[in-house]
């Protein structure tokens, strides 16, 4: 009789598959899954560039959809507020004589108000109107850099400060017909605010909106963390992170001296002009960062505390009980830091 080929096989045999099917089982139960992709699209508008990051989750495959929402959104806001179009709702108000109120849409009344309700709480250092002092520096559309003389800047004077515009029911007046109003350090903070309001209409909740440096998150990331944003290092020559921030359902902007400056008779002139006395700013701020619910807010004040500077600016922004975060030079070419207890309670504020 032959050898028996019935039974059980060989236990050998038996082990190795079931070591091979368990360890199949225990990757694919206990992996951890990878994290779901993120939809990024990005434009370029209001003179600058657009980011919009999405967690994939919320979207699925509407990433065209969500790139000409973006863009009809921040093309709303240029024709209300663009200083480069002629025929923009902002541009026929300063080509107005001043004297007659001028009727104002919804957004552009909504971020004059806002510009206005800045400017008193700062003490004028924030300033809508001070445009033509940022020209005469060398900072407007022809760019110099050649220091106005003191007639020039005298010539400027009455139409210059917050206290020549008034703002009611009717419309906005102007005490000067010269008065022309920029909203370039508000604006770009309010286009974010009204696309993420539209974003969140249509469905999208967990998203990191940013447009020239003005950003608003919502939400978590796509691994379900909160959206970590950098603090820039106050370098003209080099991008590093400085100082990191978790943003909760929040906005953060960033206002600096340290892109757009010359040097005029060995002092630093930047183009962060102090409308109170028509100079621009000469402190040892570098760079402010706000974080706030709104953008325009938090874009507002990071102006307007750059220009008054790191003493004045801490005071005022503990007072109203602003999150801010300070980067100031040093005596030997380095920075140190302050910031306000609520910017420092952000339990997810780090380095």
């Amino acid at each position: 009789m032959g050898p028996q080929t019935d039974g059980p096989p060989p236990l050998k045999k038996m082990i190795l598959p079931a070591l091979f099917v368990g360890g199949l089982f225990y990757v694919s139960f206990f992996r951890t899954p990878p994290p779901p992709p993120l939809i990024v699209v990005s434009g370029r508008a209001l003179g600058t560039s657009w980011t919009l990051k999405v967690a994939a989750s919320d979207v699925g495959g509407r990433g065209a959809e969500l790139s000409e929402l973006v863009g009809e959104v921040l093309a709303e806001v240029d024709g209300a507020m663009s200083t480069y179009k002629s025929d923009s709702e902002l541009m026929v108000l300063n080509g107005a004589d001043g004297l007659t109120p001028v009727a104002l849409s919804k957004d552009l009344g909504v971020v004059l108000a806002e510009a206005l309700d800045i400017s008193a709480a700062s003490d004028g250092a924030f300033d809508v109107t001070v445009g033509p002092l940022v020209s005469a520096w060398g900072f407007g559309p022809q760019k110099t850099q050649i220091a106005p003389t003191a007639a020039v800047l005298a010539a400027l004077e009455p139409m210059v400060g917050t206290d020549k515009l008034e703002l009611t029911p009717a419309g906005i007046t102007k005490a000067h017909p010269g008065v022309f109003i920029d909203l370039s350090a508000i604006a770009k903070g309010y286009a974010v605010d009204l696309v993420v309001a539209r974003l969140q209409g249509a469905g999208v909740e967990n998203l990191l909106m940013e447009l020239g440096g003005e950003i608003v998150a919502r939400g978590h990331g796509p691994t379900g963390q909160l959206w970590r944003l950098g603090i820039e290092t106050p370098s003209s020559t080099e991008r590093q992170v400085f100082h990191a921030v978790d943003l909760d359902d929040a906005a953060m902007a960033t206002s600096g001296d340290y892109r757009q400056y010359y040097e005029h008779e060995g002092r630093r002139v930047s183009h962060l002009i102090d409308p109170r006395v028509g100079r621009p700013i000469d402190h040892k701020l570098a760079s402010v960062t706000v974080v706030a619910q709104r953008c325009s807010t938090a874009d507002g004040w990071a102006t307007a505390l750059s220009v008054l500077g790191e003493k004045e600016g801490l005071a005022v922004a503990e007072s109203l009980g602003l999150k801010a975060f300070f980067i100031i030079r040093d005596d030997d070419g380095g920075f140190f830091t302050a910031a306000t207890a609520q910017f420092s309670a952000l339990g997810q504020a780090h380095d």
